[in-house]
């Protein structure tokens, strides 16, 4: 080694359009300024009403429509930077700025955020100088504008692009999920790079930061296979680890996020690794990953995007019902899903519930926990 009202469409639509258009044509001048995703307002939608792949298996095709008639008088949104260039530090800045206005953080939040990423050298989207990545921004969003069907977030998890996690198989509905996920890798904004060079505690702090939480694997895998099973049934607490993970693969059901059988092309895996990255490198390894949901067949049930290819994420692996994440703790460090050349190395299985050895172990805490070119992350929250 993760449909609301007819003028909300629209407006999506058009700044599809815009975002993709402005981003083609900034691409050479160094600097792009592009609208963001803005949330609808809390009152958009009632629970009940919220339509998309948490109560129909599968997100809503996209519809035209005409713009709503306050659609020209609206203030226009914050701009959307992006570098073309630029140091780490440049980046790290432009990205923290998109990640206030496209998820609309409050200055403690962002300050936040920005304190985790100034402690670290390495924290970013990558070495600058080495990534090369195979697919741009502008392509994400022209793939996603073509799609026939996109998942939507759900308002119920009270935060923008999340959808909760419930267990299907046992007739559960969203109405009684106890816990959300993000869709997108973090940043968790559609079309952006995932942050990676990110330590597992680093991990937890920024989840920390935002109002939520670093997931446990058993969410992972539910939010991947698509129903999330309880706790005590997906962990044989008290055994050692590694009986754990033996008696939790040997009976699982073998499934990825987009269906029962195995297609690595339908996902972020056709990218390369750096030519010159033997091992893990700062200098030499490129984060030549994709933009989030760059892929929209690569979706799950719930929908959540990227549960395979992209970047691998840290998630938290609870040795006692006191780890868990839904009651406060956390456990050891545990990496879910493939990366981003799978298609030309698949290193291990990847299915939704396959739990990996334990690499690199450490307590999620531990200021040095496992980092890596291509390891990013997600975060969960829970509900009231």
């Amino acid at each position: 080694m993760t449909r609301e009202s007819r003028s909300e469409n629209g407006a999506e639509g058009r700044r599809r359009a815009v975002l993709s258009l402005l981003l083609v044509t900034g691409v050479s001048t160094g600097a792009v300024v592009l609208a963001p995703k803005v949330p609808p307002p809390p009152d958009a939608a009632t629970p009940g009403s919220v339509a998309g792949p948490v109560d129909a298996g599968v997100a809503a095709p996209r519809a035209a429509a005409a713009p709503s008639a306050s659609a020209s008088t609206s203030p226009a949104p914050p701009p959307y930077l992006e570098l073309d260039g630029g140091t780490l530090a440049e980046r790290n800045d432009a990205l923290l700025t998109n990640m206030q206005h496209a998820l609309g953080l409050s200055d403690a939040q962002l300050s936040a955020v920005r304190a985790v990423f100034a402690a670290s050298e390495y924290i970013g989207q990558g070495n600058p100088k080495p990534t090369r990545h195979p697919l741009t921004r502008a392509e994400c969003l022209e793939r996603r504008a073509k799609a026939p069907r996109l998942a939507a977030a759900d308002l119920r998890c009270g935060a923008p692009n999340m959808v909760p996690l419930f267990d299907r198989e046992a007739g559960e509905t969203a109405t009684q999920a106890k816990v959300c996920v993000d869709q997108y890798e973090f940043p968790n904004i559609e079309c952006e790079y995932p942050v990676v060079w990110v330590r597992a505690n680093e991990a937890e702090a920024l989840c920390h930061a935002l109002g939520k939480r670093l997931c446990d694997a058993h969410e992972w895998e539910g939010g991947c296979a698509g129903s999330l099973k309880s706790a005590e049934s997906e962990y044989a607490f008290g055994e050692r680890r590694i009986m754990m993970q033996y008696l939790h693969n040997k009976d699982r059901k073998i499934s990825w996020a987009y269906g029962p059988e195995k297609n690595h092309a339908l996902c972020a895996t056709g990218s390369q690794k750096s030519p010159k990255c033997p091992m893990p490198s700062f200098t030499w390894c490129g984060s030549n990953d994709y933009p989030a949901g760059s892929f929209p067949e690569c979706v799950s049930a719930f929908g959540v995007y990227d549960l395979h290819g992209n970047v691998a994420e840290h998630m938290s692996f609870p040795l006692q019902p006191d780890q868990l994440g839904s009651r406060g703790g956390s456990g050891e460090t545990e990496m879910k899903g493939s990366w981003f050349i799978f298609q030309a190395l698949e290193a291990h299985d990847d299915d939704c519930r396959w739990r990996a050895p334990d690499w690199h172990v450490t307590r999620v805490t531990d200021p040095n926990s496992h980092r890596n070119y291509h390891l990013g992350f997600r975060c969960c929250k829970d509900l009231d």
